[in-house]
């Protein structure tokens, strides 16, 4: 099965043929055509030229960076785990299902297709692969292999072990890399098994190993659950991301260096053994709850995450690493980081600083909507990004079972929050254009939201000590492109919503792409504070925010009512199958009957489950996703009258029962999950007939 998005031989024909009529225009409409123009032109300047200001086409983010699918053969299937170029520009491909491609013209340069060639197969699960010297190598589940072409027919001809490492059996017992150092050692990370909990079923699972191409291998670092993702930053240091699970809130990448602990215990239970960098034991971490900041001075290793990426907000799986080495080939990010999320098939961007020798920085929305779940980045020859994805068993908003495409900078900038710098009494913000000195001269203008979440062996954790910080004053600088604001409320260790949604650009009064930042403060720099002026100076109380907003009873109603003596007139049970379905995609139901909805919510992801009007499922889940922090405490259910019934969002294996009355108008009533990026695909269909 191909993905969705690709195009066919005979779709491109027939687009062929659409636009050679099109092109075949007759002479009478041709004439028809000036005198239309003309007649436009007029009408231009009756209606506009006398009106101040014009009606502004916002734009998107395809007008900034444009995804080019690539067409994938029928009988292929590449379900990606790793990628990498080589020095031929032929694109490497590894997939889960134990194959390494090799692809010709992946920038579909003239009129000919990409050229697929297998190099190597019979791998097991290869979730990861890299070109270097010659050779290339592969992450397997037990093992790092090198795959030669000896002969140079475009096939590996040797396959050889260069380290292999012991298996449990368990299924998520994934194995990711390598990462090649600038020094040519390399890198992989073991995953957790998981039975119910994450655990070292086996020697160095949950940790990531340093392994030279002789075959020698250092253990480097442990606590890692997921570790699916790490890369280099522009310094050659290496980062590894993280996926939420039992003792991880959230997402975050992490800064890792020889002897770090970054958070899970359980492969601590290997530092017993030769050549471990860290003495500490699982004993050792306190499963107290409290944040990860209150516990780190009293566990010795334990390493802070240099960026947090909430969950839900800015991601749900975050997965590859990619630094922007491009110099500016691809837009006006250089050095920072690119972070691809699996689950909700989208890429974000992280700046990073060091303060006081930590790192820290900020993460921002950059291009949502790939095809699938976005699993692997590389950097093309010509400076865009080729984006590897696969969705099988994992779940992903994007709805193919995997595909392959090409990021594009279309050569205009977005404006954008460049990045956010850490100051002694709040933040520097830089912008990629000028702003309005005006409006971003206004405290009133900035909304800060400091929040954390609980470090503990729960799966995940609510956001906790939620609390707004007071903007005490504002100082642009001349040119426009940054601003310094003053804020009260910082605190150490914590994540920071910067959100700046009254932002316009300078001159053409253009919103921003992207009006929110989340600056992860692991130091306070010192420095000279901002003189504030005293008519800038913002309100005298901190604005607590709450997650916990009360839902109407009315829409949730989990025992049955008293009044309904015989018990409901239906009872439909509704759960789950993969690709983030529900697994019933359509039943009937009399109109002002009484119905009972079971949601068994039987997958491996948090649902809800959502009756709402009909047409309005879209509308519904772009609110949701637009609730932003206060999402988890509301279940992520919109306020809105769309919403007609709902239940809570449910853990996985979880099951609630709602009762109400089916609405008396006949027709198509949509029940969604309302988890971010889930509505688009997550769907099904109450269809009320008269009575």
């Amino acid at each position: 099965m191909k993905p969705t998005s690709t195009f066919s031989a005979q779709e491109a024909s027939a687009a062929r043929t659409t636009l050679e009529a099109r092109m075949a225009r007759t002479t009478f409409e041709a004439r028809m055509a000036r005198t239309s123009r003309a007649l436009g032109i007029l009408l231009f300047y009756v209606c506009f030229c006398s009106t101040p200001l014009f009606a502004q086409v916002t734009k998107g983010e395809n007008d900034y960076y444009k995804m080019v699918t690539l067409p994938i053969p029928e009988d292929i299937v590449l379900e990606v785990g790793g990628l990498d170029i080589l020095p031929d520009g032929q694109l490497a491909v590894s997939t889960r299902r134990g194959d390494v491609w090799l692809i010709k013209n992946p920038y579909m340069t003239g009129s000919m297709r990409p050229q697929f060639k297998r190099f190597a197969h019979g791998l097991h699960e290869a979730l990861g692969l890299a070109y270097h010297n010659g050779a290339i190598y592969a992450a397997q589940r037990s093992e790092l292999t090198r795959l030669r072409d000896l002969d140079g027919d475009g096939r590996a001809d040797r396959y050889e072990t260069v380290y292999t490492w012991p298996l449990a059996g368990n299924y998520h017992e994934y194995s990711f890399g390598p990462l090649f150092r600038n020094d040519s050692t390399m890198v992989v990370t073991l995953n957790l098994a998981w039975v119910g909990y994450g655990a070292s079923l086996s020697k160095w699972r949950g940790w990531m190993l340093e392994i030279t191409p002789d075959g020698e291998m250092t253990p480097y670092a442990t606590g890692m659950r997921s570790p699916a993702g790490f890369g280099l930053n522009t310094d050659g240091e290496v980062f590894y991301g993280e996926n939420q699970g039992d003792w991880i809130g959230s997402g975050y990448i992490t800064h890792v260096e020889r002897g770090d602990f970054v958070g899970n215990p359980a492969g601590l239970r290997w530092t017993g053994l030769p050549g471990s960098p860290l003495k500490l034991k699982p004993e050792d971490v306190p499963d107290s709850g409290l944040p990860m900041v209150e516990v780190a001075p009293n566990v010795p290793d334990l390493k802070m995450p240099a960026v947090w990426l909430p969950h839900s907000i800015m991601g749900i799986s975050t997965s590859g690493i990619l630094a922007d080495t491009t110099k500016g080939a691809f837009g006006p990010f250089a050095g920072q980081l690119f972070v691809g999320d699996q689950g909700q098939s989208k890429v974000m961007r992280i700046f990073l600083e060091k303060v006081n020798g930590v790192y820290q920085g900020a993460a921002f929305p950059f291009r949502d909507g790939f095809s699938s779940g976005v699993l692997r980045m590389v950097w093309g020859k010509d400076g865009s990004m080729f984006v590897g994805m696969t969705s099988r068993g994992w779940g992903s908003t994007g709805p193919a079972p995997y595909a392959l495409q090409r990021l594009e900078w279309t050569g205009l900038t977005p404006f954008e929050i460049l990045k956010v710098e850490a100051r002694s009494d709040g933040f520097e913000v830089t912008f990629t254009k000028p702003v309005d000195r005006n409006i971003a001269a206004d405290p009133s203008t900035y909304h800060v939201t400091g929040f954390t979440y609980q470090y503990h062996s729960t799966y995940g954790s609510d956001i906790v000590n939620q609390e707004t910080g007071v903007v005490r004053g504002v100082q642009v600088s001349d040119d426009g492109l940054r601003a310094r604001i003053a804020v009260d409320g910082l605190r150490k260790g914590y994540i920071h919503e910067l959100k700046l949604t009254s932002i316009r650009s300078s001159g053409d009064a253009e919103p921003l792409l992207h009006d929110v930042a989340y600056y992860t403060l692991n130091e306070i720099p010192s420095g000279p504070r901002m003189e504030l002026k005293t008519d800038q100076k913002g309100p005298a109380k901190t604005e607590n925010r709450t997650n916990q907003a009360p839902k109407p009873k009315s829409k949730r109603v989990t025992t049955q009512p008293a009044e309904w003596k015989g018990g409901p007139d239906a009872t439909i049970t509704i759960g789950t199958k993969p690709g983030l379905q529900f697994n019933l995609a359509t039943f009937d139901v009399k109109a002002g009957s009484r119905l009972k909805i079971v949601f068994d919510n039987d997958d491996g992801m948090m649902h809800n489950l959502l009756v709402v009007a009909p047409g309005s499922a879209d509308k519904v889940g772009e609110k949701a996703i637009a609730l932003g922090l206060d999402g988890p405490g509301k279940n992520y259910i919109p306020d809105l009258d769309e919403v007609l019934f709902h239940t809570v969002l449910l853990e996985p294996g979880a099951t609630e029962a709602i009762y109400f009355t089916v609405p008396d108008k006949p027709g198509d009533y949509m029940y969604v999950c309302s988890f971010p990026g889930h509505s688009f695909t997550m769907r099904g269909i109450m269809r009320v007939v008269g009575r």
